[in-house]
């Protein structure tokens, strides 16, 4: 483990302003920075512990996450009284979105502090989420759930956590669809198919029909970034039925 402790420490030495930068986030100094600095080691880097596990952010991600829904989880119960199971579940899904975590780690610039053999233009949108919910695990290792909270708080709940609009916000237009349709009794289908274009990079394209009727069409490189355009641009097509199902 000593030894990993030197690999670690001599990976963030070239970066005199790690231990500075990491406390302009968090609002305290970290007693235990090795915690931190796994939280901002990738996976390429290819470290390994004496008993050979992987030593990168992954473990730490999957920890913030847990500790993540379970600050948001507490606040909504707390602050929604009349809410149910499934309408407390639907906003922490809306709080905690891949897309909406992604923000949240851009906005800290948590890339700049990552250590990688990848260069940062490569990755893609998810590392700033996955970062930020690898921070959160580190955090509660350094310092434990109570301090959790607090940065959870102040970074997500305070500044972007307001009910009324929450229960207007779409995190999904594909789940939003396919549950109208289910509702309505309606027949749907996405008809993705690789799109040849001119572009360095494949995309994807995709039909999306209902009742045998194209409703819409989209573009994008992936295949469920066409599928949820092509939901998205169907939603505001029947908007005036599938909005009362946000």
């Amino acid at each position: 483990m000593k030894n990993i402790r030197n690999i670690l420490n001599s990976r963030f030495k070239g970066n005199g302003n790690f231990f500075m930068e990491l406390t302009k986030i968090l609002g305290f100094k970290p007693k235990h920075v090795k915690y931190y600095q796994k939280a901002f080691t990738h996976r390429s880097m290819n470290i390994k512990d004496s008993k050979g596990n992987a030593v990168n952010y992954e473990r730490l991600e999957f920890l913030g996450d847990a500790m993540l829904s379970s600050v948001i989880a507490s606040h909504l119960y707390l602050e929604v009284p009349s809410g149910d199971e499934g309408y407390l579940t639907k906003m922490r899904s809306k709080i905690v979105s891949r897309e909406h975590l992604n923000e949240l780690g851009k906005e800290l610039k948590l890339i700049d502090l990552v250590e990688s053999k990848i260069p940062a233009g490569q990755f893609g949108d998810n590392i700033h989420g996955n970062l930020f919910e690898a921070l959160i695990g580190a955090i509660f290792l350094d310092r434990s759930y109570k301090y959790c909270e607090k940065f959870i708080y102040k970074r997500v709940i305070i500044p972007y956590v307001d009910i009324e609009t929450l229960e207007g916000k779409v995190i999904s237009y594909k789940s939003l669809l396919i549950e109208w349709c289910q509702k309505e009794k309606k027949t749907f289908g996405y008809n993705v198919y690789e799109d040849t274009g001119n572009d360095n990079v494949r995309h994807f394209s995709v039909k999306l029909s209902i009742d045998n009727k194209v409703v819409s069409k989209a573009r994008a490189t992936s295949k469920k970034k066409a599928e949820e355009k092509a939901s998205k641009r169907a939603f505001f097509a029947f908007q005036s039925s599938m909005s009362k199902m946000k």
